[in-house]
């Protein structure tokens, strides 16, 4: 039988390609739009679609930050060994466009919430502020640092306080959200790819024993 599939030895492969690979094969990813503070006050907004939730007991995250070409480390990151408090904040499509702003190398020190025009909202039991705009931002904490070697950092944080647009739930009481009022986007391929995660199908999950 003929091999149809193309082979990848990821540790024999050069960091950029087994980067460019896995960030194309492994999609939609979540964005983690977060805002955090430096050691100075300074806000710093970014985002990270090298992100997902890992536990809800107790409530993880996971985020990941690779090595910086114009300088030593992620603002994101420095700004949370030095603080440890941050919000993530979820992007819908109409934010998109401040997102995409935010995402820019601007100088170490830049304050992108006004570089994007964000407005901010507080938060309720952290210091950093939230981006008003978005339907849901998490109030987190750092938990740990992990350093699995090469030139990424992992930090798990621990959701502390969530903020969910009301209008976003198609029924409060019982907690059901509908995911077309939140319009959030996910990151594809390649440089500028995204999608919208408003097509939606459901499959109702079978118990044991399988139905005939």
């Amino acid at each position: 039988m003929p091999d149809t599939f193309s082979h990848f030895d990821l540790a024999a492969m050069p960091r950029p390609d087994a980067y460019k690979l896995l960030a194309s094969l492994i999609m939609p990813r979540p964005i983690a739009w977060i805002v955090s503070r430096d050691a100075a006050g300074t806000l710093n907004a970014a985002p990270f679609s090298f992100f997902n939730i890992l536990s809800a007991d107790p409530p993880l995250v996971a985020i990941s930050f690779s090595a910086a070409p114009d300088r030593e480390g992620k603002d994101t990151l420095a700004n949370i060994r030095a603080h440890n408090d941050f919000v993530i904040n979820m992007v819908p499509e109409e934010l998109a466009p401040e997102m995409n702003v935010t995402a820019t190398n601007a100088p170490r020190g830049t304050d992108e919430t006004r570089l994007a025009g964000l407005d901010l909202a507080p938060s309720t039991l952290i210091d950093v502020p939230r981006i008003a705009a978005s339907p849901v931002n998490f109030e987190c904490r750092l938990f740990q640092l992990l350093e699995p070697g090469g030139s990424s950092i992992i930090a798990l944080a621990r959701i502390l306080y969530a903020h969910v647009r009301t209008d976003a739930f198609a029924n409060l009481e019982r907690l059901y959200i509908d995911p077309h009022k939140l319009r959030l986007i996910g990151r594809m391929h390649g440089a500028g790819g995204y999608c919208r995660t408003t097509d939606i199908f459901t499959i109702d999950r079978k118990s044991w024993p399988l139905d005939e």
